[in-house]
Protein backbone atom coordinates (compact mmCIF):
# COMPACT_ATOMS: atom_id res chain seq x y z
CA UNK A 1 0.00 0.00 0.00
CA UNK A 2 1.57 3.25 -1.05
CA UNK A 3 2.14 5.80 1.45
CA UNK A 4 1.31 9.72 1.50
CA UNK A 5 3.44 12.40 1.73
CA UNK A 6 2.50 13.30 5.39
CA UNK A 7 2.77 9.83 6.93
CA UNK A 8 5.50 8.54 8.79
CA UNK A 9 6.70 4.59 8.16
CA UNK A 10 5.61 3.01 11.52
CA UNK A 11 8.85 0.77 11.86
CA UNK A 12 11.03 4.32 11.95
CA UNK A 13 8.83 5.49 14.29
CA UNK A 14 10.04 2.58 16.75
CA UNK A 15 13.63 2.82 15.54
CA UNK A 16 13.11 6.60 16.69
CA UNK A 17 11.58 5.81 19.99
CA UNK A 18 14.25 3.01 20.75
CA UNK A 19 17.41 5.64 19.74
CA UNK A 20 15.70 7.76 22.68
CA UNK A 21 15.52 5.34 24.95
CA UNK A 22 19.43 4.12 24.62
CA UNK A 23 20.04 7.56 25.23
CA UNK A 24 18.06 8.29 27.91
CA UNK A 25 20.30 5.04 29.72
CA UNK A 26 23.29 6.34 27.82
CA UNK A 27 22.78 9.57 30.17
CA UNK A 28 21.82 8.15 33.41
CA UNK A 29 24.92 5.88 33.16
CA UNK A 30 26.91 8.73 32.37
CA UNK A 31 25.85 10.34 35.59
CA UNK A 32 26.23 7.44 37.83
CA UNK A 33 30.00 7.44 36.44
CA UNK A 34 30.45 10.75 37.12
CA UNK A 35 29.09 10.73 40.50
CA UNK A 36 31.33 7.07 40.79
CA UNK A 37 34.30 9.10 39.90
CA UNK A 38 34.04 11.85 42.46
CA UNK A 39 33.34 9.62 45.36
CA UNK A 40 36.75 7.68 44.15
CA UNK A 41 37.94 11.29 43.80
CA UNK A 42 37.43 12.16 47.48
CA UNK A 43 40.40 12.19 49.60
CA UNK A 44 38.09 11.76 52.93
CA UNK A 45 37.12 8.26 52.30
CA UNK A 46 36.14 7.37 55.49
CA UNK A 47 32.71 9.13 56.08
CA UNK A 48 29.29 8.55 57.78
CA UNK A 49 26.61 7.21 55.10
CA UNK A 50 23.58 7.42 57.63
CA UNK A 51 22.91 11.19 55.75
CA UNK A 52 22.82 9.84 52.27
CA UNK A 53 21.01 6.61 53.15
CA UNK A 54 18.36 9.19 54.65
CA UNK A 55 18.42 11.81 51.49
CA UNK A 56 17.90 8.97 49.29
CA UNK A 57 14.73 9.36 46.85
CA UNK A 58 13.00 6.39 46.13
CA UNK A 59 10.18 6.00 43.10
CA UNK A 60 6.64 5.51 44.32
CA UNK A 61 5.70 1.89 44.37
CA UNK A 62 2.94 0.84 42.08
CA UNK A 63 1.41 -1.62 40.91
CA UNK A 64 0.95 -1.06 36.95
CA UNK A 65 2.00 -3.21 34.43
CA UNK A 66 3.50 -0.43 32.24
CA UNK A 67 6.41 -0.62 35.32
CA UNK A 68 6.56 -4.08 34.80
CA UNK A 69 7.07 -3.34 31.17
CA UNK A 70 9.79 -0.34 32.32
CA UNK A 71 11.42 -3.19 34.47
CA UNK A 72 11.50 -6.24 32.43
CA UNK A 73 10.76 -5.10 29.07
CA UNK A 74 7.51 -5.31 26.64
CA UNK A 75 6.28 -8.63 25.96
CA UNK A 76 3.39 -7.70 23.74
CA UNK A 77 0.82 -8.82 26.28
CA UNK A 78 2.28 -12.22 27.48
CA UNK A 79 2.26 -12.52 30.70
CA UNK A 80 5.87 -12.38 32.68
CA UNK A 81 6.74 -15.41 33.81
CA UNK A 82 9.08 -15.72 36.99
CA UNK A 83 10.40 -19.93 37.45
CA UNK A 84 11.98 -20.86 40.39
CA UNK A 85 14.07 -24.40 40.88
CA UNK A 86 14.58 -24.68 44.78
CA UNK A 87 15.94 -27.97 46.64
CA UNK A 88 12.97 -28.53 49.41
CA UNK A 89 15.44 -30.05 51.93
CA UNK A 90 16.48 -26.10 52.31
CA UNK A 91 13.54 -24.09 51.21
CA UNK A 92 14.86 -20.21 50.22
CA UNK A 93 12.65 -18.91 52.26
CA UNK A 94 13.47 -15.39 51.47
CA UNK A 95 11.76 -16.21 47.96
CA UNK A 96 8.90 -17.10 49.58
CA UNK A 97 8.79 -13.60 51.69
CA UNK A 98 9.50 -11.70 48.52
CA UNK A 99 6.74 -13.77 46.64
CA UNK A 100 4.06 -12.26 49.46
CA UNK A 101 5.56 -8.99 48.45
CA UNK A 102 5.10 -9.23 44.89
CA UNK A 103 1.75 -10.23 45.95
CA UNK A 104 1.29 -6.87 47.67
CA UNK A 105 1.78 -5.09 44.47
CA UNK A 106 0.73 -6.89 41.28
CA UNK A 107 -1.76 -9.47 40.26
CA UNK A 108 0.69 -12.78 40.71
CA UNK A 109 -0.66 -16.05 39.64
CA UNK A 110 1.30 -18.40 41.50
CA UNK A 111 1.97 -22.26 41.36
CA UNK A 112 4.08 -24.78 43.06
CA UNK A 113 5.25 -27.95 41.32
CA UNK A 114 7.16 -31.12 41.96
CA UNK A 115 10.03 -32.02 39.72
CA UNK A 116 10.79 -35.82 39.08
CA UNK A 117 14.19 -35.68 40.83
CA UNK A 118 12.40 -35.28 44.09
CA UNK A 119 10.88 -38.49 46.01
CA UNK A 120 9.23 -36.24 48.68
CA UNK A 121 8.06 -33.14 49.37
CA UNK A 122 6.22 -31.83 52.93
CA UNK A 123 2.74 -30.56 52.43
CA UNK A 124 3.54 -27.52 54.09
CA UNK A 125 5.93 -26.79 51.08
CA UNK A 126 3.55 -27.76 48.57
CA UNK A 127 1.38 -25.30 49.79
CA UNK A 128 3.87 -22.04 50.56
CA UNK A 129 1.64 -20.13 48.48
CA UNK A 130 -1.80 -20.70 50.44
CA UNK A 131 -4.59 -22.30 49.04
CA UNK A 132 -4.69 -22.30 45.08
CA UNK A 133 -7.00 -19.49 44.41
CA UNK A 134 -9.63 -19.40 41.95
CA UNK A 135 -8.75 -20.21 38.17
CA UNK A 136 -8.42 -17.22 35.72
CA UNK A 137 -7.08 -16.45 32.68
CA UNK A 138 -3.53 -15.73 32.40
CA UNK A 139 -4.17 -12.31 30.61
CA UNK A 140 -5.87 -10.97 34.07
CA UNK A 141 -2.65 -11.58 35.52
CA UNK A 142 0.13 -9.00 35.32
CA UNK A 143 2.52 -11.94 36.75
CA UNK A 144 3.79 -15.60 36.83
CA UNK A 145 5.73 -17.25 39.35
CA UNK A 146 6.51 -20.87 39.53
CA UNK A 147 8.36 -22.27 42.40
CA UNK A 148 9.33 -26.08 40.84
CA UNK A 149 10.60 -28.26 44.14
CA UNK A 150 13.59 -30.22 42.39
CA UNK A 151 16.80 -31.61 43.04
CA UNK A 152 19.45 -28.70 42.69
CA UNK A 153 22.18 -27.94 44.40
CA UNK A 154 21.00 -24.26 44.82
CA UNK A 155 17.93 -21.82 43.84
CA UNK A 156 17.81 -21.22 40.27
CA UNK A 157 15.51 -19.05 38.41
CA UNK A 158 14.78 -18.13 35.11
CA UNK A 159 12.60 -15.05 33.72
CA UNK A 160 12.28 -15.73 30.07
CA UNK A 161 12.81 -18.95 29.68
CA UNK A 162 14.00 -19.38 26.20
CA UNK A 163 16.21 -15.97 26.35
CA UNK A 164 18.60 -16.28 29.07
CA UNK A 165 20.78 -17.85 31.15
CA UNK A 166 19.16 -19.05 34.82
CA UNK A 167 20.33 -16.65 38.00
CA UNK A 168 21.65 -19.17 40.37
CA UNK A 169 21.77 -18.42 44.65
CA UNK A 170 19.35 -17.48 46.56
CA UNK A 171 20.43 -13.74 47.35
CA UNK A 172 20.68 -12.86 43.40
CA UNK A 173 17.35 -14.23 42.55
CA UNK A 174 16.24 -12.19 45.78
CA UNK A 175 17.75 -8.95 44.39
CA UNK A 176 16.23 -9.34 40.90
CA UNK A 177 12.78 -9.88 42.90
CA UNK A 178 13.04 -7.18 44.95
CA UNK A 179 13.87 -4.96 42.00
CA UNK A 180 10.38 -5.45 41.06
CA UNK A 181 8.75 -3.71 43.90
CA UNK A 182 9.85 -0.28 41.83
CA UNK A 183 12.38 0.80 44.71
CA UNK A 184 15.08 2.74 43.31
CA UNK A 185 18.58 3.61 45.18
CA UNK A 186 21.51 5.58 45.66
CA UNK A 187 24.91 4.04 45.18
CA UNK A 188 26.02 3.79 48.68
CA UNK A 189 22.57 2.30 49.95
CA UNK A 190 22.97 0.02 46.73
CA UNK A 191 26.59 -1.44 48.19
CA UNK A 192 25.09 -1.76 51.87
CA UNK A 193 22.11 -3.68 50.66
CA UNK A 194 24.34 -6.01 48.43
CA UNK A 195 27.11 -6.24 51.31
CA UNK A 196 24.47 -7.47 53.98
CA UNK A 197 23.04 -9.62 51.91
CA UNK A 198 26.32 -11.12 50.96
CA UNK A 199 26.70 -11.57 54.66
CA UNK A 200 23.12 -12.63 55.75
CA UNK A 201 23.97 -15.67 52.92
CA UNK A 202 28.23 -16.47 52.87
CA UNK A 203 28.22 -15.71 56.86
CA UNK A 204 24.94 -16.72 58.88
CA UNK A 205 23.58 -19.32 56.72
CA UNK A 206 27.33 -20.61 55.38
CA UNK A 207 29.87 -19.18 58.07
CA UNK A 208 31.15 -20.85 61.18
CA UNK A 209 29.66 -19.56 64.38
CA UNK A 210 32.40 -17.15 64.92
CA UNK A 211 31.18 -15.79 61.47
CA UNK A 212 27.66 -15.79 62.65
CA UNK A 213 28.39 -14.29 66.23
CA UNK A 214 30.60 -10.99 64.53
CA UNK A 215 27.05 -10.81 62.21
CA UNK A 216 24.78 -10.52 64.64
CA UNK A 217 26.84 -7.85 66.45
CA UNK A 218 27.35 -6.17 63.36
CA UNK A 219 23.58 -6.00 62.84
CA UNK A 220 22.85 -4.89 66.57
CA UNK A 221 24.94 -1.95 65.50
CA UNK A 222 23.25 -1.07 62.54
CA UNK A 223 19.87 -1.22 63.76
CA UNK A 224 20.72 0.86 66.87
CA UNK A 225 20.66 3.65 64.47
CA UNK A 226 18.00 2.71 61.81
CA UNK A 227 14.94 1.09 62.04
CA UNK A 228 15.77 -1.34 59.38
CA UNK A 229 19.67 -2.91 58.56
CA UNK A 230 20.18 -0.02 55.73
CA UNK A 231 17.95 3.18 56.61
CA UNK A 232 14.40 3.69 57.60
CA UNK A 233 13.07 1.42 54.50
CA UNK A 234 12.85 -2.23 54.25
CA UNK A 235 15.48 -3.37 51.95
CA UNK A 236 16.12 -6.71 50.31
CA UNK A 237 18.79 -7.09 52.93
CA UNK A 238 16.28 -7.12 55.70
CA UNK A 239 14.19 -9.94 54.28
CA UNK A 240 17.44 -12.33 53.17
CA UNK A 241 19.09 -11.14 56.97
CA UNK A 242 15.41 -12.28 58.94
CA UNK A 243 15.58 -15.99 56.94
CA UNK A 244 18.94 -16.51 57.28
CA UNK A 245 18.49 -16.29 61.02
CA UNK A 246 15.58 -18.19 61.67
CA UNK A 247 16.88 -20.61 59.40
CA UNK A 248 20.03 -20.96 61.39
CA UNK A 249 17.89 -21.29 64.47
CA UNK A 250 20.18 -17.92 65.70
CA UNK A 251 16.74 -15.87 66.34
CA UNK A 252 16.20 -16.63 69.40
CA UNK A 253 19.85 -15.85 71.03
CA UNK A 254 20.19 -12.35 69.01
CA UNK A 255 20.75 -9.21 70.90
CA UNK A 256 18.04 -7.02 72.09
CA UNK A 257 18.39 -4.22 68.90
CA UNK A 258 17.97 -7.64 66.54
CA UNK A 259 15.38 -8.79 68.52
CA UNK A 260 12.87 -5.78 68.20
CA UNK A 261 13.92 -5.86 64.33
CA UNK A 262 12.63 -9.23 64.33
CA UNK A 263 9.37 -8.64 65.44
CA UNK A 264 8.91 -5.64 62.78
CA UNK A 265 9.50 -7.96 59.91
CA UNK A 266 7.10 -10.21 61.55
CA UNK A 267 4.85 -7.99 61.60
CA UNK A 268 4.22 -7.22 58.05
CA UNK A 269 2.52 -10.21 56.26
CA UNK A 270 5.19 -11.49 54.03
CA UNK A 271 7.09 -12.54 56.93
CA UNK A 272 4.37 -13.71 59.52
CA UNK A 273 3.20 -16.46 56.63
CA UNK A 274 6.66 -17.54 56.08
CA UNK A 275 7.53 -17.99 59.38
CA UNK A 276 4.80 -20.35 59.94
CA UNK A 277 5.88 -22.81 57.82
CA UNK A 278 8.96 -23.19 60.17
CA UNK A 279 6.64 -24.20 63.27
Amino acid sequence: MPMYKDEVDPSLLALESRQEEILKRLYELKAAVDGLSKMIQTPDADFDATNIIRADERAPLTASTADLDNLLGKDYGALKDIVINANPSLPPLSLLVLHGLLCERYKVLSAVHTHSSVKHVPEHLLKCFGEPAKKQSRHEYQLGFTLIWKDVPKPQMKFSVQAMCPIEGEGNIARFLFSLLSQKHNAVTATLTDSWVDMAIFQLKEGSNKERAAVLRSMNTALGKTPWLVGSELTVADVVSWCALWQTESANAAPANVQKWLKSCENLAPFHSTLRLLK
